[in-house]
Protein backbone atom coordinates (compact mmCIF):
# COMPACT_ATOMS: atom_id res chain seq x y z
CA UNK A 1 0.00 0.00 0.00
CA UNK A 2 1.30 3.60 -0.95
CA UNK A 3 1.63 6.49 1.48
CA UNK A 4 -0.39 8.81 2.06
CA UNK A 5 -0.20 12.87 1.30
CA UNK A 6 -1.31 15.81 2.69
CA UNK A 7 -3.59 16.82 -0.37
CA UNK A 8 -5.38 13.23 0.06
CA UNK A 9 -7.99 14.71 2.59
CA UNK A 10 -9.05 17.34 0.51
CA UNK A 11 -9.49 15.48 -2.40
CA UNK A 12 -11.33 12.83 -0.82
CA UNK A 13 -13.41 15.46 0.51
CA UNK A 14 -14.08 16.54 -3.12
CA UNK A 15 -15.00 12.97 -4.04
CA UNK A 16 -17.24 12.78 -1.03
CA UNK A 17 -19.46 16.01 -1.95
CA UNK A 18 -19.59 14.29 -5.85
CA UNK A 19 -21.23 11.36 -3.76
CA UNK A 20 -23.85 13.20 -2.25
CA UNK A 21 -25.18 14.71 -4.83
CA UNK A 22 -25.23 11.29 -6.71
CA UNK A 23 -27.26 10.33 -3.79
CA UNK A 24 -29.12 13.06 -3.23
CA UNK A 25 -29.73 14.51 -6.44
CA UNK A 26 -29.92 12.02 -8.63
CA UNK A 27 -30.37 8.38 -6.29
CA UNK A 28 -27.93 6.69 -7.47
CA UNK A 29 -25.48 5.19 -5.01
CA UNK A 30 -23.03 7.50 -3.28
CA UNK A 31 -19.90 6.79 -4.62
CA UNK A 32 -17.42 9.82 -6.56
CA UNK A 33 -14.43 9.60 -7.80
CA UNK A 34 -12.02 13.26 -8.81
CA UNK A 35 -9.10 12.82 -10.94
CA UNK A 36 -6.26 15.11 -10.35
CA UNK A 37 -2.66 15.95 -12.15
CA UNK A 38 0.36 15.99 -11.06
CA UNK A 39 -0.02 19.55 -10.76
CA UNK A 40 -2.60 19.44 -8.24
CA UNK A 41 -5.05 20.46 -10.52
CA UNK A 42 -8.45 18.69 -10.86
CA UNK A 43 -8.74 17.32 -14.69
CA UNK A 44 -11.97 14.89 -14.15
CA UNK A 45 -14.75 14.55 -11.65
CA UNK A 46 -17.77 11.30 -11.44
CA UNK A 47 -19.91 9.77 -9.47
CA UNK A 48 -22.29 7.01 -9.87
CA UNK A 49 -24.14 7.34 -13.27
CA UNK A 50 -25.98 3.97 -13.59
CA UNK A 51 -29.40 4.59 -13.16
CA UNK A 52 -29.95 8.14 -14.64
CA UNK A 53 -27.65 6.45 -17.78
CA UNK A 54 -29.22 3.17 -18.08
CA UNK A 55 -25.54 2.40 -18.39
CA UNK A 56 -23.95 -1.16 -16.13
CA UNK A 57 -20.51 0.79 -16.74
CA UNK A 58 -21.09 4.05 -15.41
CA UNK A 59 -19.18 3.78 -12.07
CA UNK A 60 -17.86 6.96 -10.99
CA UNK A 61 -14.81 5.64 -11.74
CA UNK A 62 -15.55 5.39 -15.25
CA UNK A 63 -17.39 8.48 -15.79
CA UNK A 64 -14.37 10.43 -14.49
CA UNK A 65 -11.91 8.13 -16.80
CA UNK A 66 -13.73 9.19 -19.77
CA UNK A 67 -14.00 12.94 -19.00
CA UNK A 68 -10.16 13.15 -18.19
CA UNK A 69 -9.04 10.81 -21.56
CA UNK A 70 -11.54 13.48 -24.09
CA UNK A 71 -10.20 16.46 -21.77
CA UNK A 72 -6.55 15.18 -22.24
CA UNK A 73 -6.85 14.23 -25.69
CA UNK A 74 -5.57 10.82 -24.78
CA UNK A 75 -6.70 7.73 -23.57
CA UNK A 76 -3.64 7.59 -21.16
CA UNK A 77 -3.45 9.33 -17.58
CA UNK A 78 0.52 8.90 -16.81
CA UNK A 79 0.82 11.00 -13.70
CA UNK A 80 -2.60 11.27 -12.41
CA UNK A 81 -4.30 10.04 -8.99
CA UNK A 82 -8.17 9.13 -8.88
CA UNK A 83 -9.84 9.57 -5.46
CA UNK A 84 -12.74 7.35 -5.31
CA UNK A 85 -15.03 7.16 -2.18
CA UNK A 86 -15.05 3.08 -3.04
CA UNK A 87 -12.72 0.61 -3.14
CA UNK A 88 -12.76 0.19 -6.99
CA UNK A 89 -14.35 -2.85 -8.97
CA UNK A 90 -12.65 -5.16 -11.28
CA UNK A 91 -14.04 -3.33 -14.22
CA UNK A 92 -12.68 -0.25 -12.61
CA UNK A 93 -9.69 -1.26 -11.64
CA UNK A 94 -8.52 -2.65 -14.55
CA UNK A 95 -10.01 0.78 -16.76
CA UNK A 96 -7.24 2.50 -14.54
CA UNK A 97 -4.24 -0.04 -15.63
CA UNK A 98 -5.14 0.71 -19.16
CA UNK A 99 -5.29 3.82 -18.55
CA UNK A 100 -1.65 3.80 -16.75
CA UNK A 101 -3.24 5.71 -13.90
CA UNK A 102 -0.74 5.99 -11.40
CA UNK A 103 -2.62 5.96 -7.86
CA UNK A 104 -5.69 5.39 -6.81
CA UNK A 105 -7.01 6.47 -3.72
CA UNK A 106 -9.82 5.04 -2.26
CA UNK A 107 -12.31 5.70 0.89
CA UNK A 108 -13.96 2.57 1.93
CA UNK A 109 -13.32 -1.78 1.56
CA UNK A 110 -15.64 -2.76 -0.87
CA UNK A 111 -16.05 -6.41 0.61
CA UNK A 112 -17.70 -7.92 -2.02
CA UNK A 113 -16.35 -6.85 -5.29
CA UNK A 114 -13.39 -4.60 -4.56
CA UNK A 115 -10.33 -5.20 -7.14
CA UNK A 116 -7.61 -3.09 -4.20
CA UNK A 117 -6.81 -5.91 -2.41
CA UNK A 118 -10.40 -6.62 -0.85
CA UNK A 119 -11.54 -9.75 -2.90
CA UNK A 120 -8.78 -9.37 -5.63
CA UNK A 121 -5.61 -7.28 -6.07
CA UNK A 122 -5.76 -5.98 -10.07
CA UNK A 123 -4.18 -3.01 -9.38
CA UNK A 124 -0.64 -4.85 -8.16
CA UNK A 125 -1.05 -7.68 -10.17
CA UNK A 126 2.52 -8.48 -11.61
CA UNK A 127 0.47 -10.34 -14.70
CA UNK A 128 0.49 -6.81 -15.77
CA UNK A 129 2.62 -4.80 -17.31
CA UNK A 130 1.79 -1.27 -15.51
CA UNK A 131 0.64 -1.35 -11.58
CA UNK A 132 -1.06 1.39 -10.02
CA UNK A 133 -0.01 2.49 -6.79
CA UNK A 134 -2.78 1.96 -3.93
CA UNK A 135 -3.58 4.25 -0.62
CA UNK A 136 -6.75 3.42 1.19
CA UNK A 137 -8.82 4.53 4.31
CA UNK A 138 -8.49 8.19 3.80
CA UNK A 139 -12.42 9.07 4.89
CA UNK A 140 -13.10 5.89 4.94
CA UNK A 141 -15.78 6.07 7.95
CA UNK A 142 -17.21 8.77 6.24
CA UNK A 143 -17.90 7.30 3.24
CA UNK A 144 -18.64 3.59 4.82
CA UNK A 145 -21.61 5.71 7.02
CA UNK A 146 -22.45 7.06 3.17
CA UNK A 147 -23.32 4.38 1.38
CA UNK A 148 -24.82 2.52 4.52
CA UNK A 149 -27.39 5.08 4.88
CA UNK A 150 -27.94 4.57 1.54
CA UNK A 151 -29.01 0.95 1.65
CA UNK A 152 -30.79 1.77 4.66
CA UNK A 153 -32.88 4.04 3.15
CA UNK A 154 -33.63 1.87 0.32
CA UNK A 155 -34.94 -1.11 2.79
CA UNK A 156 -36.90 1.64 4.55
CA UNK A 157 -34.65 1.57 7.20
CA UNK A 158 -33.86 4.23 10.08
CA UNK A 159 -29.98 5.90 9.13
CA UNK A 160 -27.46 5.57 11.32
Amino acid sequence: MGRLRETDVHWMQHALHLAEIADSRDGEVPVGAVIVNAHGQVIAEGSNRVISDCDPSAHAEIVALRMAGQGEGNYRLPSTTLYVTLEPCAMCAMAMVHARVARVVFAARDPKTGAAGSVFDLLASPAHNHRVEVSEGVLADEASRMLTNYFRRKRGKAEL
